[in-house]
């Protein structure tokens, strides 16, 4: 019974993260030396529940690793030997999630419909400002922002606009925002969390690494819940 307890502890840490999520890996084989494009690259985040007091707040893993390369990016995240990603396809409007651990190989595919009705329980009231930091070398403009159903939480947030992305976000709360978020709450399966870039890796990122995990059993969307978080 204890056994089964902390895996089930472990495969919800393991469908946490917001955008964030890892892959088979986090290896940076993918990455290639030459950049072919402007607005690809690596970026390191580092990550943290934002209710200290959630009963898996001390279980959530400490980074996360965003690959991205055109319209295509995968948010990787990993830990106590369980893999989940979130690959997005910003072409097609869809988002990917796998999770990954032994045997245990699943995912689903959420359609535009699917995301919008997501992104509906996490709607964020945003205002763009002029006042900018610098976070990770990079030059990044502040935003004050709320919770539409809940306007007594505030928090801020920071983006670039030296990445060369554009409309990166639209599959997100943060749809409006023209540019690579830095700094940035997201929620997923329950659970809120903070992601801070602490490293930009301008190289370029094969398309290889978008490819979803090999032998993937897709199931639906409560299906896939009910995987990582049974109770």
């Amino acid at each position: 019974m204890k056994k089964s307890s902390t895996i089930t502890k472990q495969l919800l840490v393991a469908s946490i993260a917001f955008f964030c999520a890892v892959m088979p890996s986090c290896k940076n084989d993918d990455a290639v030396a030459e950049r072919s494009s402007e607005n690809e690259g690596v970026i390191e985040f580092e990550t943290k529940a934002v209710d200290v007091e959630h009963p898996m707040a001390n279980l959530v893993p400490n980074s996360a690793t965003l690959k991205y390369k055109d319209e295509n990016f995968v948010m990787q995240m990993s830990s106590f030997g369980f893999n989940t990603s979130i690959f997005g396809n910003l072409k097609k409007k869809t988002m990917t999630q796998t999770i990954t651990f032994m045997d245990l190989k699943q995912g689903c595919v959420d359609k535009e419909g699917d995301i919008k009705k997501e992104n509906e329980d996490y709607k964020l009231n945003i205002q763009e400002t002029k006042e900018t930091k610098q976070i990770a070398g990079m030059k990044c403009y502040k935003l004050k922002v709320s919770l539409v159903d809940s306007p007594q939480v505030k928090f801020d947030a920071y983006y670039t606009k030296d990445l060369g992305v554009g409309d990166f976000n639209k599959l997100t709360p943060y749809a409006q925002i023209k540019g690579m978020l830095m700094d940035y709450r997201a929620k997923r399966m329950g659970m809120e969390m903070h992601f801070k870039a602490k490293e930009v890796k301008s190289v370029g990122v094969a398309d290889e690494s978008f490819n979803l995990p090999v032998g993937i059993t897709y199931v639906s969307r409560e299906t896939l819940r009910k995987t990582v978080n049974p109770l």
